[in-house]
């Protein structure tokens, strides 16, 4: 919608990023002490998670290139100046964890301590991004003569506003990580956002109508990963869910023989 910079070259789409990243970041501040977990890692968190956003932003142009270049290897491998979240989600989670095994022995806490705050983060901050993405006018839908519609200026026709279906749907799912972490101190909300969200970006795929370039005939690059990360979120469950009955018994242990 307002794709024109705001003034010099700051644009919509990139005040939007800098809201989520300062809510994310919040958002860590918040729980961190909500749940009491050590200032030390949470500090490691915050610097190791704004490495990890720089890196990101790097992975997921380069994920973008990579889709174009095999749809059409002709064109050659070139970056095209556009992104893909899901590409830069991936990039910056291989590298933050990288660095916490690097560092793990010098660190005062262990990372399933925190695991079930991250989730909140990307949620808070990936919704406000969406809302950039609206404003700037991509990652929109399929044309539509639905009541939801809407007429970006650079487009002929109405489309879906799948940019807003998702950030609608991750403030939703903030909520809902936000009430089982604070209030039921649930501790699996990793495996719950990967496989909510790999559902919902997958549907939401369907009703996409900017093109993105291939990685498998047949699904777009977003759905593939999108399962994947449904996959994913189950997988992890079982391990974590021994660390942390684990935990639990060895808690359970120390207070009988104190």
């Amino acid at each position: 919608m307002f794709p024109d910079p705001i003034f010099l070259n700051v644009h919509w789409y990139g005040v939007m990023l800098a809201i989520g990243i300062l809510a994310a970041f919040t958002v860590l501040s918040l729980y961190a002490k909500a749940i009491r977990l050590d200032e030390k890692f949470t500090d490691f968190i915050f610097f190791n998670g704004i490495a990890s956003i720089l890196v990101g932003f790097g992975a997921a142009a380069l994920f973008q290139a990579l889709y174009e270049y095999i749809e059409n290897p002709a064109a050659g491998f070139r970056f095209s100046g556009n992104i893909t979240f899901l590409g830069g989600l991936i990039g910056g989670t291989v590298f933050f964890l990288a660095v916490y095994f690097i560092l793990r022995s010098r660190l005062t806490a262990r990372l399933t301590e925190a695991l079930s705050v991250i989730p909140c983060m990307i949620t808070v901050g990936h919704a406000f991004g969406r809302i950039g993405c609206f404003l700037a006018g991509c990652c929109y839908g399929k044309p539509t003569d639905s009541i939801f519609g809407v007429q970006f200026p650079h487009l002929r026709e109405p489309v879906h506003p799948t940019q807003l279906y998702e950030a609608v749907f991750l403030f939703l799912l903030f909520g809902v990580l936000s009430l089982l972490l604070l209030k039921w101190k649930f501790k699996y909300n990793m495996s719950l956002y990967l496989v909510a969200y790999g559902i919902f970006r997958f549907v939401n795929e369907i009703f996409r109508g900017d093109h993105r370039g291939e990685l498998v005939a047949g699904i777009s690059p977003s759905q593939f990963w999108a399962i994947c990360m449904v996959l994913l979120g189950v997988a992890i469950f079982f391990p974590l869910k021994h660390i942390y009955d684990r935990q639990k018994a060895t808690a359970d242990q120390s207070d009988i023989e104190g």
